[in-house]
């Protein structure tokens, strides 16, 4: 883990297009201002966290969408898939729990 110090109005560069400011302190607290491309994702690592734990959990609960998805995804680029195909049965041939 890379640590810096900084002070009030003062910025970090992550590679050419992230910029982090320090806007404001105040007590134990610091308020940092973000600017990068609409395109990159920011979130509090809690909500993060939460986004990730919600998608494991849906893909827990409905296994056989993941093919569906898989298929879509092929039909709507006119690629094959090298990835998994359905199982003859229809089992993802993970092993749940009863």
């Amino acid at each position: 883990m890379l640590i810096l110090t900084r002070k009030l109005n003062e910025s970090i560069m992550i590679g050419d297009q992230i910029e982090i400011s320090i806007v404001d302190i105040r007590g134990d607290q610091v308020k940092l201002g973000i600017q990068a491309p609409k395109n990159i994702k920011v979130y509090r690592q809690e909500v993060y966290r939460a986004i990730q734990k919600e998608n494991i959990e849906a893909v827990k609960s409905k296994p056989e969408l993941i093919f569906s998805l898989d298929n879509l995804l092929d039909k709507s680029t006119g690629a094959q898939s090298t990835k998994m195909s359905k199982p003859k049965n229809g089992k993802t041939g993970d092993k749940q729990k009863k």
